[in-house]
């Protein structure tokens, strides 16, 4: 193999291998913001809990109001207040202009699928899912259905009286490109 051919293949690994590191951190860095932000939120949920509204962090823009359990496999999260992206970054969101957790109507929470909904992919009927308010009280729910709908399909977001909980997480669940046209969504009843 001539010098010029080694010397282009080795560049060529090297950028490679390059890409490959930079794509693969840029995947670690996301669960792992995550996974801290959590450590933050618990934090500022333990202050919720005693009627302080302690921010996660000093520049949040957002708090503490709920924390989401799965009794199957004792999974717990933080939940925000507000769904945007920024929010979602750090932890599962409370939609605005849905039910608070607890409340008459629907509360619909949304997360992403690889890091904190992870777990929605293993909930089926039956399940129970609890959220503790910042009262202390915590609200049981049973779970009755789940499914695929596309991402425009608003018709889970719907307020009635019955006192619902909908979790919501892009699908597939294993999909490589972040922003699929599918949403996996769990629609949970309040346990009397």
């Amino acid at each position: 193999m001539s010098t010029k051919l080694r010397t282009l293949t080795r560049t060529l690994l090297v950028f490679v291998l390059l890409a490959g590191m930079a794509v693969g951190g840029e995947g670690l860095w996301i669960y792992a913001k995550a996974r801290l932000a959590q450590l933050l939120l618990e934090i500022s949920w333990r202050s919720a809990l005693a009627g302080e509204q302690l921010k996660p962090w000093p520049w949040a823009d957002t708090r503490a109001i709920a924390r989401l359990t799965i009794e199957r496999d004792g999974a717990a999260v933080i939940v925000l207040d507000g769904a945007s992206g920024r929010t979602m970054a750090f932890g599962p969101g409370h939609l605005d202009g849905t039910a608070m957790p607890g409340d008459i109507g629907n509360c619909v929470i949304t997360a992403h699928r690889d890091t904190h909904f992870a777990p929605l992919r293993y909930l089926g009927p039956g399940d129970i899912v609890t959220l503790q308010r910042p009262d202390g009280r915590i609200v049981r729910y049973r779970v009755q259905a789940t499914r695929v709908v596309r991402k425009n399909d608003t018709s889970v977001l719907r307020q009635d009286a019955r006192t619902r909980l909908t979790l919501i997480t892009c699908y597939p669940f294993d999909a490589v490109k972040p922003g699929t046209p599918l949403r996996w969504v769990v629609i949970a009843q309040k346990v009397a």
